[in-house]
């Protein structure tokens, strides 16, 4: 990530009404944390095992305490299956995650997910001897026209130094991670993320997204609304491009309402409407994948009581956590485009980054309005 590119924001467009955490980050939800640990080296033809090496991991912690034993209520979506999400059964079937989410290339997920079992096991010692296994979950992009995929360069060590290493706070984003090498929309893409907070009369939730953003065509391209993808394609058609309809997303929701596992898949179908907004429409051999979860409902693995009380928002109330879950969405896969810098890898294969100066210019043409802020919202359905 370069600090001279800017975020979305600072190019003036804001995504929706409500305003982000102060580091439009899913770190805003408290107890989030992130790390990122990138691999970048070689070039030229591609030779397994040795390089061009374009790949990385990225780790999020569920909020404070511990996710195994203390599990954060968790949803999931699945809006086209080209891709993968391991423990994704297991977490829509129990409700629940009971690991960090790791984040990395296609052929690196056994790896990530040793990293995480090896974290686990040092922390706790009687997984898989006095108490349950754990399935960790582990999303996954393709990110061969960049990266030695084949190499599998990822290393569980380098997944336990992440997750060690993950913090709060503001967030790496674009070339980082587990979007070191990824592609969205024609252009170098990557890690992204933003948040939405909401009004004391929605309950002053947080709600945070970040995306693992790999898919779409150029001329899909949309800019909070605006088909600005036809305008840059003309300006960039001699630039080279992978194949088209290629590649996936992984988006994970973080919030500190308290929300149910029902309520949580219900906030992840949002997501993907937030993907769409940007140029997707979930292509034959793209994966659209999305797991949500909250830090305030968790289950207890060992308890001696038979029942749970479990606090969850109204239904009627649900309303202002989809629009933000879908505007956050929207602006982190723009936050990734906006991060994301030129990259040449495997092959001497070259992805653009979104051009900055144009996409100045093609706003100062549409001379998009600014929506008000929502200060308060109507009264909930009867």
């Amino acid at each position: 990530m370069s600090d001279e590119r800017p975020r979305l924001r600072d190019l003036g467009v804001c995504i929706g009404r409500e305003q982000p955490g102060p580091n439009n980050a899913i770190t805003d939800v408290p107890g989030v944390r992130v790390g990122h640990r990138s691999i970048v080296r070689g070039e030229g033809r591609l030779a397994p095992g040795r390089g061009p090496v374009r790949t990385g991991v990225t780790v999020i912690h569920p909020g404070e305490g511990d996710p195994y034993f203390d599990r954060p209520a968790a949803g999931a979506f699945v809006l086209n299956g080209a891709g993968e999400v391991t423990g994704l059964s297991q977490l829509r079937e129990w409700g629940c995650l009971e690991s960090p989410i790791g984040l990395t290339n296609t052929f690196s997920v056994p790896a990530v997910t040793e990293g995480i079992l090896d974290w686990m096991l040092d922390r706790h010692p009687s997984i898989g001897r006095e108490t349950d296994v754990a399935i960790p979950v582990v999303g996954e992009c393709d990110d061969s026209w960049l990266n030695d995929i084949a190499g599998r360069h990822v290393g569980a060590g380098l997944v336990r130094d992440c997750l060690d290493a993950a913090a709060g706070g503001p967030v790496p984003e674009g070339n980082v991670g587990a979007g070191t090498g990824t592609v969205t929309l024609g252009l170098k893409g990557g890690i992204g993320t933003s948040s939405r907070r909401l009004g004391a009369s929605d309950g002053e939730y947080t709600i945070g997204v970040l995306v693992q953003s790999n898919f779409g065509r150029l001329e899909d391209m949309r800019l909070n609304g605006m088909p600005i993808g036809p305008w840059l394609a003309e300006r960039m058609r001699h630039h080279e491009h992978r194949r088209r309809d290629y590649g996936s997303i992984i988006v994970v929701v973080a919030t500190d309402a308290p929300l149910s596992p029902h309520q949580l898949e219900r906030v992840a179908r949002r997501a993907a409407l937030g993907v769409a907004r940007t140029g997707s429409h979930g292509a034959h051999a793209s994966g659209e994948l999305v797991i949500a979860f909250s830090t305030q409902t968790r289950f207890p693995r060992l308890t001696q009581a038979r029942t749970v009380n479990v606090r969850q928002l109204h239904d009627a109330w649900l309303d202002p956590v989809f629009r933000a879950t879908v505007d956050a969405t929207e602006e982190a896969v723009l936050n990734a485009l906006c991060a994301g810098e030129a990259m040449v890898g495997a092959n001497d294969h070259r992805v653009e980054a979104l051009p900055l100066d144009a996409v100045r210019e093609y706003l100062a043409a549409m001379k998009p309005p600014r929506l008000p802020s929502l200060a308060a919202r109507e009264d909930p359905p009867a």
